[in-house]
C-alpha cells in the first residue's frame, strides 16, 4: 500500500491509548498507515478528572472535526471562586466566553477526560486495531524494524514504535541514553483527586480553598451525582515524592495525615476518599528531555513533554504533539530520521512556551503557608475581581497559552492550514 505522496505505508505500534495515542492513531490511519494501539488497561481507559482545551488544542480538535462532539459533553463550570472556611466566595473569576483573547482559570472547553478519550476513540477505531490488557514489556530495534515483546508473551515486528504512555513512560526510559539527567522537573507540589457524592450546596462554580501549611482544596462538580475533590500540597520531601508509588491505602493515609485539620469541607472529602474507586495521587512535574526519538522509536504527548496540570495545556499539548508527529510521519514515511527531526524542530518552540508558563515561585505564592498570607491572597484577589482585572486581561490578551505558535499544515494534506 502507498500513500498519496508515493511513500510506503508503515506498520505503526502506539503504546498507550490515552488522548495523545488515540489522536495520533487517528491521523496516521487517515494517512494510510497500519496502526495498532496497545493499552495496558483491560478496556478503554475512559476515566480521570476534568480537563480542558485551550489555544492550539482547540484548533487541533477543530481540524479533527471534533468540536461539536466536545461541546456536547462539556462540563458546566462558568468560573472559579476563592472561598473561606465557611464556604463564602471572596473572589470569583469567570470563564472568558467572548471568543477573544485567552482562557481564564476555567476554559470555555471543560470536559471530563473519559469523555474526551471516548470521543477520540470513536473517530479512530474504524481504521485502527486496538488491543487492551496488553503492554509493551521490551523491544529491540534494527535498521529495518522494531520487534516489540508484549506482556501476554507474544511479539510483533513494526516499522515504528510510538511511546504515548504518559508521564511515567517506560518507552522513554528505554530510549534515554545512559547517564541522561532525570527527566522530571519538579515543582515541589503534590496532588490527589477523587470523586464523592454531590450534595445540594455543590454549585457549578469551582470552589478553591486555601489552608495554612501550603495546602489547597478544590471542589468542582461535573454531573448531578458526583463532585470532584482535589487536594494540593506544597512539600519538598522524599516521603511526599515516594508515596505516589506506594499502595493506594498508604497514599490515602498520607493525604489524610496532611489534611485532616485543614478545615472547610475536609472531613466530607476525607470520608468520601475512604470508599472511592476513583482515587489518584501524583507529584506535579514536567517532563523535560533532549531525547524524543531514537532510531525507529519516538515519544508523543506527556511521555515526551508533560507540561504539568498547572500549565493548563497538558491535554492541548497531547493533541498538538500528535498532530505534528503524524504530519511528519505521513510526509516522510520513507525517511524516519527526517520525520522525527522535523517533528522536534516544529514542536519544541511550542513545548518550551507552554512549559515556561509554570513558574514554581508563583505557584508557591498562590499556596501560602500562614493564615496572614492566605488573608492577603484573598484580599488581593477580591480587589482584582472587583476591578474586573482578570476579565479585562483575558479579553484583551493577544495570545492564549502557547503563544503565537501556530499549527502546521494538515497531517493528511486536505486543508486545515
Amino acid at each position: 500500500m502507498t500513500l498519496k505522496s508515493g511513500t510506503t505505508s508503515l506498520k505503526v505500534l502506539v503504546c498507550g491509548g490515552g488522548v495523545a495515542g488515540e489522536a495520533l492513531a487517528y491521523w496516521l490511519a487517515r494517512g494510510g498507515h497500519q496502526v495498532t494501539v496497545v493499552e495496558r488497561f483491560p478496556a478503554l481507559r475512559a476515566n480521570g478528572a476534568q480537563v480542558d482545551l485551550r489555544g492550539q488544542g482547540i484548533e487541533a480538535a477543530r481540524r479533527m472535526e471534533l468540536l461539536d462532539a466536545v461541546r456536547s459533553k462539556l462540563v458546566d463550570e462558568p468560573g472559579v471562586a476563592l472561598v473561606n472556611a465557611r464556604g463564602k466566595a471572596r473572589a470569583t473569576i469567570m470563564a472568558n466566553t467572548s471568543g477573544r483573547g485567552r482562557q481564564t482559570l476555567t476554559s470555555e472547553y471543560e470536559i471530563m477526560r473519559g469523555d474526551l478519550v471516548r470521543i477520540l476513540h470513536d473517530v479512530a477505531k474504524d481504521g485502527v486495531d486496538h488491543v487492551f490488557g496488553v503492554s509493551v514489556e521490551s523491544f529491540e530495534q534494527g535498521d529495518e524494524q522494531v520487534v516489540a515483546r508484549f506482556s501476554d508473551g507474544s511479539s510483533g515486528a513494526f516499522d515504528v514504535l510510538v511511546g504515548a504512555d504518559g508521564q511515567g513512560s517506560r518507552v522513554r526510559r528505554a530510549i534515554l541514553p545512559p547517564g541522561t539527567p532525570d527527566p522530571y522537573w519538579r515543582t515541589g507540589i503534590h496532588m490527589a483527586y477523587w470523586f464523592v457524592p454531590r450534595i445540594a450546596s455543590d454549585g457549578d462554580i469551582r470552589d478553591t480553598y486555601l489552608a495554612p501549611g501550603g495546602r489547597m482544596i478544590m471542589r468542582r462538580s461535573h454531573n448531578p451525582a458526583e463532585t470532584q475533590a482535589y487536594f494540593m500540597l506544597r512539600e519538598e520531601s522524599a516521603e511526599a515524592s515516594a508515596v505516589h508509588r506506594e499502595p493506594v491505602e498508604r497514599q490515602k493515609e498520607f493525604w489524610t495525615g496532611r489534611f485532616r485539620d485543614a478545615g472547610w469541607q475536609t472531613v466530607r472529602f476525607l470520608d468520601g476518599m475512604k470508599a472511592t474507586e476513583s482515587f489518584y495521587s501524583q507529584e506535579v512535574v514536567q517532563v523535560r528531555t533532549d531525547t524524543w526519538s531514537r532510531g525507529r522509536v519516538v515519544l508523543v504527548g506527556d511521555a515526551a513533554h508533560c507540561a504539568s496540570p498547572y500549565s493548563g495545556m497538558g491535554i492541548s499539548g497531547g493533541l498538538v504533539g500528535a498532530y505534528v508527529l503524524a504530519g511528519e510521519i505521513n510526509r516522510h514515511a520513507d525517511d524516519l530520521p527526517t520525520a522525527f527531526a522535523n517533528y522536534e524542530a516544529a514542536l519544541r518552540p511550542f513545548v518550551d512556551e507552554i512549559q515556561a508558563t509554570v513558574k514554581p515561585r508563583l505557584l508557591r505564592m498562590g499556596m501560602p503557608t500562614s493564615r496572614a498570607a492566605i488573608g492577603a491572597v484573598r484580599s488581593v484577589a477580591a480587589l482584582a475581581c472587583l476591578l474586573r482585572v482578570p476579565d479585562l486581561v483575558a479579553r484583551h490578551a493577544k495570545q492564549d497559552r502557547g503563544g503565537a505558535w501556530r499549527l502546521p499544515e494538515s497531517p493528511v494534506g486536505d486543508g486545515g492550514a
